[in-house]
């Protein structure tokens, strides 16, 4: 049996391990990427992030012919199948796991493709198809990633019902569509599907939508899935769920009973843990797979690191790629460490959502004399010119110093737009304030011009 020496091996090649393995490598350690799929990018690439994106945008596109006046002269609206729409996705995929690959080899990090368990907290045993290897480590940083839970009173095995990773390989596009879990992944497909012209019913197992999100958000995030014909069924848990040749049927504890062409479960994901043979170092995951790290992303084991999905909130990928380079910037001791907690969320339905800092019901709670500005797109010339009317920005700041306090924004290209919020809140001191947007000059027309909007909104609410 072969083996080989290392400074850091990386098990995954997601965004995570992709961090940790090019910080280290850079820092002139010896490393090993270990990844069990025959190409690298991970759940992020393949099966989440890239994929539903690439769809979206797809999606979005064919809405945009459907609904503006102008193509009216060149026929009448279109709908395109699932599998058609996806293609788009797959020529992305290609891509970034081209790019990323490339990563690996420019930078000479040793990729072995297979499966990894523990011998011990300094040897990983990597079963792949050309045998099996040892590989002797002085550190580990884990980065699995995660997968979507998966109840065993459900049988994923029917034809008809789905999970968040295999909705990807739907052959045929559905007339009517149960989407179970109304998280994050849930909300983006209802947007899709809707937008695919397929009637939703989203049922959600608590009170309201994304509940982490600012209320005001989170309601016009309802408005408008209900207002694309996605029927919300609030405080549902199901029973049974039951298909057959012809559909799938769910039962839901209330009594009510909905049928469907097809089922999709967004309810939940687990940590990839279980083949790790974590028990052979003294590692014990929680009920959902993941592990607990300290605030320098070590597990239990001093030199055994964990990042991404594996270890829980906030199960991003651009918090996962952080994570992972911070936790290799532990083990080379180098300048570039940091806890990362200043993640913003983005949520891309249609229309997307992005937010960063605290929202109303936080500042209420904390009392904090917080003030609100807004600006709505409709408004906004930029908006108008491409059609694209539909959302906000809402800046929230202490009423006395105006520092700002949270940005919020709904409405097209708002994960791009709350990054000039994020820049600002970041900076120190006085600096970190509302009057910067209101003593600075922005491009016109631009969406980018709504702050200065809602900061002039804001400004006017102070006495």
């Amino acid at each position: 049996m072969a083996e080989h020496h290392y400074d850091v091996v990386v098990i995954g090649a997601g965004p995570s391990g992709e961090g940790a393995a090019m910080n280290a490598t850079k820092s002139g350690k010896r490393v090993a990427v270990i990844e069990d799929k025959q190409t690298v990018g991970g759940n992020c690439t393949h099966w989440g992030t890239i994929p539903s994106k690439a769809l979206r945008h797809s999606v979005k596109q064919i809405i945009t012919f459907n609904t503006n006046v102008m193509f009216r002269d060149i026929g009448e609206p279109r709908w395109f199948s699932f599998p058609r729409v996806l293609q788009n996705a797959q020529k992305v995929i290609g891509k970034q796991v081209k790019l990323r690959t490339q990563f690996y080899s420019r930078n000479r990090v040793d990729l072995i493709t297979g499966e990894a368990s523990f011998l011990d907290a300094n040897r990983i045993q990597v079963k792949g198809s050309k045998g099996d290897e040892i590989l002797h480590t002085k550190n580990v940083v884990i980065a699995t990633g995660s997968r979507p839970y998966l109840p065993p009173d459900v049988n994923f095995r029917h034809r008809r019902i789905y999970n968040s990773d295999t909705i990807l390989n739907l052959s045929h596009t559905p007339r009517t569509l149960i989407i179970y879990g109304a998280g994050v992944i849930g909300s983006e497909y209802a947007s899709i599907f809707a937008g695919l012209g397929v009637k939703v019913d989203l049922i959600n197992p608590t009170s309201r939508l994304l509940s982490f999100l600012d209320d005001e958000i989170s309601d016009a995030l309802s408005y408008h899935l209900r207002n694309n014909g996605v029927l919300i069924r609030h405080n549902e848990e199901y029973e049974t769920v039951d298909g057959d040749d012809q559909g799938v049927v769910l039962s839901l504890k209330s009594g009510k009973k909905i049928r469907a062409d097809a089922f999709l479960w967004c309810n939940g994901r687990t940590g990839n843990t279980d083949r790790l043979a974590l028990e052979n170092v003294g590692l014990v995951p929680n009920g959902r797979g993941q592990l607990s790290v300290d605030d320098h992303y070590r597990t239990e084991i001093p030199n055994i690191y964990a990042a991404g999905d594996v270890i829980g909130w906030p199960s991003l990928a651009s918090a996962a790629y952080d994570q992972g380079r911070s936790a290799s910037s532990d083990i080379v001791k180098d300048d570039h460490f940091r806890y990362v907690s200043d993640v913003p969320t983005g949520i891309y339905t249609i229309p997307e959502i992005s937010s960063v800092g605290r929202n109303e019901r936080e500042l209420t709670e904390a009392r904090v004399p917080y003030e609100v500005g807004q600006a709505f797109f409709k408004d906004l010339a930029r908006a108008q010119i491409t059609g694209d009317a539909v959302g906000m920005l809402k800046i929230l700041f202490h009423r006395e110093t105006r520092e700002l306090l949270g940005i919020h924004c709904f409405g097209d290209q708002a994960a791009e737009i709350v990054h000039i919020g994020q820049a600002i809140m970041n900076q120190p001191g006085e600096l970190n304030s509302l009057n910067y947007f209101i003593n600075t000059t922005f491009n016109y027309p631009t969406m980018a011009e709504a702050y200065r909007v809602a900061a002039l909104n804001g400004l006017n609410r102070i006495f």
